[in-house]
């Protein structure tokens, strides 16, 4: 099935996932949905979110897509299970690549798990977490500012990046922790800052790197793999928003062509 691989997130966040698949992967060709017109989802219900999400996938499917990765952790805590049983083609979550990465780092069994308010209140990580190790504790903390200030684009301001993650995380206690799980695909793009504040004696987890692995073991497994490419690369999202141009521009260092559908009709 030479179709396209169709990536979700409700924003700018699952960007982090396209650029893995673009440098892991590049005989394939992308479509991105961003859901910019209702980002961002950490603070809606499940039901919310479950509507959201029906609808991109909706969307991509009738794009011809072979495969498609929930690149938010969100929308993979309240909707991946109910998806894949609604639908045929294989759809992959992020979360698992989270923890199989946070169970290879951590050597105290002791990790934090920064996320949205809906993915930390699941407990979808902890209950993971404890099904590969018993033994592992799991310290969640939510972090509802990240997400907005990152669509906002100010994360292109190191110092305002720093003095916000130091706002948000400062009375949060890690408990001696050796590894962090960015929870949310938006918050490798303040990575840096994190990483600044915690120090360098601390591990920092992305599952966007893991999940492009997964991908290729899901192309594999089913032989979908693309020997070359069947289109250019197209990032679809639900608002017109100039922060995500220039977010997409400066995260895939390339232009990519974006189609705003609520200027279209499809």
């Amino acid at each position: 099935m030479n179709g396209a691989i169709g990536v979700f997130d409700s924003g700018v966040g699952g960007l982090t996932v396209v650029k893995e698949i673009i440098e892991k992967l590049p005989n394939e060709t992308i479509y991105f949905f961003g859901d910019t017109a209702n980002c961002p989802y950490g603070d809606k219900t499940k039901e919310q979110i479950i509507e959201n999400v029906d609808k991109a996938i909706k969307f991509l499917i009738d794009k011809n897509i072979k495969i498609i990765i929930l690149a938010c952790n969100t929308a993979t805590a309240a909707a991946l299970d109910i998806l894949k049983s609604k639908y045929n083609v294989p759809i992959l979550g992020v979360i698992n690549a989270g923890v199989k990465e946070a169970i290879k780092s951590t050597k105290n069994k002791k990790v934090v798990v920064l996320g949205t308010r809906y993915t930390i209140n699941s407990n979808i990580y902890p209950n993971e977490l404890k099904k590969e190790n018993n033994e592992i504790e799991v310290f969640g903390k939510s972090c509802p500012s990240f997400v907005p200030f990152i669509e906002e684009g100010k994360y292109k301001d190191s110092n305002l990046s720093f003095e916000l993650v130091r706002e948000e995380l400062k009375n949060f206690d890690i408990k001696g922790s050796d590894t962090i799980v960015l929870g949310c695909t938006h918050y490798p793009i303040l990575k840096d800052s994190i990483e600044k504040f915690y120090g360098s004696d601390i591990n920092i987890v992305s599952p966007s790197k893991e999940v492009s692995v997964e991908l290729v073991n899901e192309l594999t497994k089913y032989d979908i793999l693309s020997k070359e490419k069947i289109d250019d690369d197209i990032l679809f999202i639900s608002k017109n928003d100039k922060n995500f141009h220039e977010t997409a521009k400066n995260l895939l260092y390339k232009n990519i062509f974006i189609k705003n559908l609520d200027e279209i009709k499809e």
